[in-house]
């Protein structure tokens, strides 16, 4: 195989999905593309998915954070600190307001905000504050949607109300990714690579939603530095032939009833192969079938002491096994 000739990655497949933690594979990576993939994805995960975030509050009683309020066991800075742990689901744009106000005796927790039909709660058992006084506690928590992370000194632009408090917040739904890379085998080379990508969301999306909406902005950006319109986009793609994954093939085989892994791996020298063809293969180091079906007509015409008839004989041999060059 020609060393610029780039093999096509496996489709996205999902390893385990639990709740908001999901881990994915995709095999096939040519090598050194496995960090160069997931070091992409990874940053764009935690740079460029939207979300929503408390970014300010303004609580009865209290003129800044550093105050204590009666009838409340906690202060307002761990009041404020708990509140940013409430994630919420928001519809729309701009600034939104959602309230709480507790007048008895209870524990505070985040199913007591009251919002609108376009806020819901995800986790409603988070604890704010214990009210342990007649006063309690009544607030106004203004939310917004955003990227990444945005401190409250970039958030505090404007004239706002007194006692209106800024807080920094995280709009991203993401709580953890990382990647892992290790080898793996593409035919008879070994040095390919599996990329893995683990990664756990907020509740607000899927983490499979999340690596997905992370591929489409990679894609839009690239698209953009191209400087293509739609037509031209559709016609570029168009042309990429896309290989048929062995996993494919071997399913394909499988439904037949044929022995598909025994197939693949035959060694080359245990079949009918002509002298020329099988030391020409040989010294390209394929030593079997699963590996020359990863190979297209280009790549063997580039090898030495192949032409065009020792192309049909293998084409003719792969036929024979229920087997086919990659197109």
């Amino acid at each position: 195989m020609s060393e610029h000739n780039i093999v096509l990655p496996s489709e996205l497949k999902a390893v385990k999905e639990e709740g908001n933690k999901g881990t994915y594979e995709i095999d096939g990576l040519y090598p050194g593309y496995g960090h160069t993939l997931g070091n992409s994805l990874r940053r764009i995960i935690l740079s460029s998915l939207p979300g929503a975030a408390i970014i300010a509050v303004k609580i009865k009683g209290a003129a800044h954070e550093f105050t204590t309020l009666d009838g409340v066991k906690e202060d307002v800075i761990n009041i404020l600190l708990n509140l940013k742990q409430v994630r919420f689901q928001v519809t729309g744009e701009g600034v939104q307001t959602v309230t709480i106000k507790v007048t008895s005796k209870k524990e505070v927790t985040a199913a007591d905000i009251e919002t609108s039909g376009n806020i819901e709660v995800l986790n409603p058992e988070q604890y704010i504050c214990e009210a342990t006084g007649k006063d309690g506690l009544e607030a106004e928590i203004m939310i917004d949607t955003g990227l990444g992370f945005v401190s409250k000194d970039k958030l505090n632009k404007d004239k706002v109300d007194t006692g209106v408090i800024f807080v920094d917040a995280v709009f991203t739904p993401i709580r953890k990714v990382n990647y892992e890379v290790e080898n793996t085998r593409v035919g008879d080379r070994t040095d390919f690579n599996k990329l893995r990508i683990n990664i756990e969301t907020d509740g607000t999306l899927s983490p499979k939603e999340a690596l997905e909406e992370s591929m489409k902005i990679m894609l839009t950006q690239l698209k953009t530095m191209l400087s293509l319109s739609e037509q031209d986009y559709e016609a570029l793609t168009a042309k990429i032939e896309i290989p048929v994954p062995v996993a494919e093939l071997q399913e394909e085989l499988a439904e037949d009833g044929v022995d598909v892994t025994d197939i693949l791996k035959t060694r080359i020298d245990s079949v009918d192969f002509s002298t020329r063809t099988l030391n020409a293969l040989t010294d390209a180091n394929i030593r079997t079938l699963g590996g020359l079906v990863q190979k297209t007509e280009s790549d063997l015409s580039a090898l030495d002491g192949i032409g065009a008839k020792g192309i049909e004989e293998i084409k003719t041999i792969l036929e024979d096994s229920g087997l086919a060059l990659k197109s």
